[in-house]
């Protein structure tokens, strides 16, 4: 468990459909798409086979288009992203808590000690870097109020389900 402040724990190796993962990454659904077609983030859990195929995206890929989209924001090259996103892969970080991604604006680093850190800034290369685990955090929350707005709209959706059908049901009656 990364956290526990009170909120409700994702289920990590719950799959989320394709406009969830967009929405709790904070990109369109045209741009989650593209970067599966192009093989930037392709959901781990099922990808798309033909029409009508649904993408399922797992928790990590969730936070990897997050990751991406912070970099783009940022002005990084998609080349580079595509080498941080093979970097992330590769390196299988299981704690990614602990992770800072780094750029000096054209290349981008996994730094995965607060050493790293300090010795890509101190050799004057790092202009920036993003903290994979408030970005994670900021996953976490995301998903929770997405399924607390699915719930309450789920259950808005029953009660105006049951009130049409009680309607129904009293005209057949007159």
């Amino acid at each position: 468990m990364l956290f526990a402040d009170g909120l409700p724990q994702i289920d990590r190796n719950a799959g989320f459909k394709g406009a969830v993962a967009a929405r709790a990454a904070g990109i369109s659904y045209r741009q989650l798409d593209y970067w599966a077609r192009t093989g930037l983030v392709e959901p781990s859990l099922r990808s798309a086979k033909g029409s009508g195929s649904q993408r399922l995206y797992g928790f990590r890929d969730i936070l990897v288009l997050k990751l991406v989209k912070r970099l783009l924001d940022t002005g990084i090259s998609l080349q580079q992203i595509r080498t941080a996103v093979s970097q992330l892969h590769e390196a299988g970080v299981h704690d990614l808590s602990q992770t800072t991604l780094m750029s000096d604006g054209a290349s981008v680093y996994l730094c995965t000690s607060n050493d790293e850190v300090i010795d890509l800034v101190s050799r004057g290369q790092g202009v920036f870097g993003i903290a994979v685990g408030k970005v994670l955090r900021e996953v976490e929350t995301s998903l929770t109020d997405l399924d607390e707005h699915r719930s309450a709209t789920a259950s808005d959706d029953a009660d105006a389900v049951d009130e049409l059908a009680a309607r129904r049901k009293t005209r057949k009656i007159s």
